[in-house]
């Protein structure tokens, strides 16, 4: 909501849902004058001023998605699905947005796959991936129930996304919820693992990582890397073979990523959080769009 409030040039923000009629958010989104309902899916398309409503931020869980999409169907709705749901096509902003303008329902994957799949498409562009696999490290105090619920979604649909939209033969997902006090801000691992002996082609590696966190940090200013990618050789013997099968294997692409929450709302340690808001953000503003430039003069 404050995101669109404060940042959207196309977007306009037409009413905050939720199922707690005490919630903080719908006690901002009211002292901000924005209509509000408690009364979940159901109250929003009972709404006055509903049949105007184009786009639907769904940031509830994954089952819940299920029950809201099913709901707002016959209303022809898009939807934005910041659960791991995943009814709709998977969608990554830097990489694969524009292959998925008209579908009706798109999934923001996850926290941690909207921090990590840009980085294993940035090297799967250049060279095959044959197994990535991502760690995502967030504060424990930025996961709420909706995280916790759906901890096996987000490693399935995280490890599923690596693969169709990062490109890797083989990917993997680990989240940690970091109890650490104070909280840490959300940091993340990505490994590759390729077969590429050219010092050209690392070279190729380093400067389209370097392009594609330049391109996430345009709609997420706090997403950065933390050190110099390292591409490092794979010693002989080291049991690969079960991560990526017979596929011939010479180096492992290190890549360590930070990102910091913009504080709109939850802290700046609740990074996770901020990087899914801004990718549907940047979604449905491409959704609006590409809808203004198709309609009729």
């Amino acid at each position: 909501m404050i995101k669109v409030i404060r940042l959207s040039d196309t977007l306009e923000m037409g009413a905050m849902v939720g199922i707690d009629p005490e919630s903080d958010g719908l006690a901002r989104a009211r002292r901000l004058r924005v209509p509000t309902t408690h009364d979940g899916v159901d109250g929003l398309i009972s709404m006055d001023g509903f049949e105007d409503i184009e786009v639907v931020f769904d940031a509830t869980s994954a089952k819940a998605h299920e029950a809201n999409a099913s709901r707002l169907a016959p209303y022809g709705k898009r939807l934005v699905d910041l659960t791991p749901a995943a009814l709709g096509p998977f969608v990554v902003p830097a990489v694969n947005l524009d292959e998925h303008l008209d579908a009706p329902n798109v999934n923001m994957v996850t926290c941690g796959g909207q921090a990590t799949i840009p980085i294993v498409a940035a090297v799967s562009r250049v060279t095959p991936v044959a197994y990535a696999e991502i760690i995502a490290s967030i504060a424990s105090r930025s996961a709420g129930p909706g995280t916790r619920a759906n901890i096996d979604e987000f490693t399935e649909t995280t490890a599923h996304a690596i693969e169709t939209v990062g490109g890797a033969a083989r990917g993997k997902a680990i989240i940690i919820l970091n109890p650490a006090e104070p909280p840490l801000i959300m940091r993340d691992t990505v490994y590759c693992l390729i077969d590429a002996d050219d010092p050209a082609v690392h070279d190729k590696i380093r400067s389209s990582i370097g392009q594609m966190v330049s391109d996430v940090a345009a709609y997420v200013p706090g997403y950065r890397l933390k050190q110099q990618v390292q591409i490092t050789s794979i010693p002989e013997g080291q049991p690969v073979r079960t991560l990526a099968g017979e596929a011939r294997l010479s180096h492992q692409v290190s890549v360590f990523l930070e990102v910091e929450g913009a504080a709109h709302y939850l802290p700046a340690y609740a990074g996770n959080l901020d990087i899914m808001t801004s990718a549907a953000l940047r979604t449905a503003e491409r959704l609006i769009a590409r809808k203004l430039t198709e309609a009729p003069a």
